[in-house]
């Protein structure tokens, strides 16, 4: 089989529009982000990345209450805002350390 080469050059225009078409779709699905009363919903693997610690912590401050959780069709959310809360009441003020200096 020989393709002449305006073929060619017609066939890679018609699969790069359809690269452009799906570039612009995965764009337009990655900028609606779920929001409930005009807060910002993270899922879990979002607030993972964010804390930066294990699933298992995730869970424990689930199941203690530390972090409230909306459960939308079997998907954990958590509120941007109720991360931020968390962060503000778990964040300690480093203890500044004094040089102390021995004159002999």
């Amino acid at each position: 089989m020989n393709i002449d080469k305006l073929e060619f050059t017609a066939w890679m225009e018609r699969v790069m529009q359809r690269f452009d078409i799906l570039t612009e779709l995965i764009r337009d699905e990655r900028q609606q982000k779920t929001t409930i009363d005009g807060d910002e919903l993270l899922d879990n693997p979002d607030v993972l990345h964010m804390l930066k610690i294990s699933s298992r912590s995730l869970q424990r401050y689930r199941s203690s209450g530390k972090l409230p959780y909306y459960t939308i069709s079997g998907k954990v959310y958590y509120k941007l805002s109720d991360i931020h809360q968390l962060i503000r009441e778990n964040f300690k003020t480093p203890v500044a350390i004094s040089k102390t200096t021995t004159a002999k």
